[in-house]
């Protein structure tokens, strides 16, 4: 990896960074590495006393946790946490040579075309930035605006297991009162230019509890019918994955959706999960849909790290109206967009470090993965969730949630086999309750040996720190939750070695993790009162 800036780019803008301007750019870099990795993003990112972002996770390595929350938010690896910190070192010495905006544009391009490369991606892809997945969806939202004809609509699928500020985004709306780039806002209050009409289609069947609804697709069919009839263009949001796993809709339906509104709805994939084949990603570019992605959730990488994949078939994206681009400056720089691309000159060329850190990161992690022998990943895999689902099928607390029956093909690769594994927990043959899912959540992730161990094995059981995918609620007459055991991209390049028997030991060290997390969630579900009491004197 190398940040060097050719001397004849470097030439290109003479004087454009003055002795003292490099001097002010170079300031921030010189920040503790801990501190960039949590800068440029929304609240989540925020550290409590412990040091933790909201997810549980801090700035540095957490060998220690046992962390199966790759559907959430991991903490960044050894590996990973190097490479940021031999990626600022890099930049500061190009900076001081070229000046930082000069360097940290030649790097950002030299991340995108790593990036494409990991994934196997065309040349004519666009790779655009973003603090997260979310703030990756206000960019499809306004590269569709920008090449829409008439209004625009969204229709979310899923909109009950996508991301929580979905919602807001997909009306062109704040979703938090501070903006990646620290700008203070009115969290759902429209963003300028962008908002528009958005239509939420669930995928959980309200009379059934957990079940995926059998309608989907045709919910979809007449939600896109029904507006393009009252003259609006659609941005669909499809989901591969949900937070549960699940796909939707068919591709039967996006088929039919092809056919009978060619030029009417252009469709944006939230594969934010990253759970599905390199082979997927490109079928879906190909048929010119905008792909959103992130670096952390299977990756492992530090959230937030977002981006964008833009089909090189989406013509107008380039040439953006400038009179849009005022609606995306609170969360856009010039380098979050290709250099190729004219409307990068409408954003301000101020660096977020934080965010090119975090992404570091996770492209360290995306070709760790990928160095793994194909072979490997997919017996991995499988083991892993046989492994898992035996465990869970032992246990009298832990139900299953069973898939949503989505199609899969050859071009799932590895990810045919299942990687969230959502289950909902029963006390006394009855579920709990979604806010006892929560304390449950939260004292999985406490070390809490003082409070409820009893023998010596209890005592370590109970002071292991477990990380769990966060409660996905599931509405009814009693509202419950499901809590998801994840495997992510590290389970497979941590066990990976070329001796077979040692392959196979580590793997079985990964599921003796797994049973150690099912037994601390037993045993806190047997001392649920003492816990609730416990976090009330706590004031939790």
């Amino acid at each position: 990896m190398s940040f060097a800036v050719p001397r004849s780019q470097a030439a290109k803008n003479p004087g454009a960074h003055p002795a003292d301007g490099r001097a002010s750019g170079l300031r921030d870099l010189f920040a503790p590495l801990d501190g960039l990795l949590v800068c440029g993003g929304d609240p989540r990112l925020a550290l409590d006393r412990a040091n933790l972002n909201s997810y549980g996770c801090g700035p540095s390595p957490s060998p220690e946790t046992w962390s199966f929350a790759s559907s959430t938010a991991s903490a960044i690896s050894e590996r990973a946490y190097a490479r940021a910190g031999f990626a600022r070192d890099e930049l500061m010495r190009a900076a001081i040579d070229v000046g930082l905006d000069e360097a940290f544009d030649v790097r950002i391009e030299a991340m995108r075309q790593e990036l494409k490369a990991c994934l196997q991606l065309s040349h004519d892809v666009g790779v655009v930035f973003a603090a997260s997945g979310t703030d990756a969806q206000l960019h499809a939202l306004f590269l569709a605006r920008s090449v829409s004809g008439a209004g625009l609509a969204t229709i979310v699928v899923g909109a009950d297991q996508t991301g929580s500020g979905t919602l807001y985004t997909a009306r062109g709306c704040h979703f938090a009162n501070v903006t990646a780039r620290g700008s203070l806002v009115r969290k759902g209050t429209p963003i300028p230019d962008l908002s528009c009409e958005s239509i939420a289609l669930p995928l959980f069947d309200g009379a059934a509890g957990v079940a995926a609804r059998a309608d989907t697709d045709d919910a979809v069919l007449r939600a896109i019918q029904a507006a393009v009839a009252d003259g609006s263009d659609v941005l669909l949001h499809v989901l591969d994955s949900s937070k549960l796993g699940w796909r939707a809709p068919s591709a039967a339906c996006l088929d039919e959706i092809g056919r009978r509104w060619p030029q009417r709805v252009q469709v944006v994939v939230d594969a934010c999960q990253m759970r599905l084949g390199r082979a997927r990603i490109r079928t879906y570019l190909d048929r010119g849909y905008m792909v959103l992605i992130t670096g952390s959730k299977f990756f492992g990488g530090p959230a937030f790290s977002g981006a964008l994949l833009v089909p090189g078939s989406i013509l107008g994206a380039r040439e953006a109206s400038e009179g849009l681009a005022g609606g995306l400056q609170d969360y856009a720089s010039r380098s979050d967009w290709p250099e190729a691309w004219a409307l990068r000159s409408r954003f301000s060329a101020r660096p977020n470090l934080g965010q090119w850190l975090r992404w570091e990161a996770a492209v360290e992690e995306i070709k760790a993965y990928y160095r793994v022998p194909a072979a490997f990943r997919h017996s991995a895999l499988r083991q892993l969730r046989d492994g898992v689902e035996s465990l869970m099928a032992r246990s009298l607390s832990l139900r299953p949630v069973a898939a949503s029956g989505s199609e899969r093909d050859s071009d799932d690769e590895e990810f045919a086999c299942p990687t969230i594994f959502p289950f909902t927990i029963h006390r006394r043959g009855t579920a709990v309750s979604a806010d006892d899912c929560q304390v449950l959540y939260r004292g999985l992730a406490r070390d809490l040996g003082d409070v409820l161990g009893g023998s010596a094995r209890g005592r370590e059981i109970a002071g292991r720190r477990c990380l769990l995918g966060q409660p996905v609620r599931i509405d009814g007459a009693r509202p419950t939750a499901a809590l998801r055991l994840c495997f992510g991209a590290r389970q497979v390049t941590e066990a990976w070695s070329p001796d077979a028997g040692a392959a196979e030991h580590s793997l079985r060290c990964q599921l003796d993790r797994v049973a150690d997390v099912v037994a601390k969630l037993e045993l806190l579900i047997d001392r649920m009162d003492a816990l609730k009491a416990m976090e009330l004197s706590h004031g939790l």
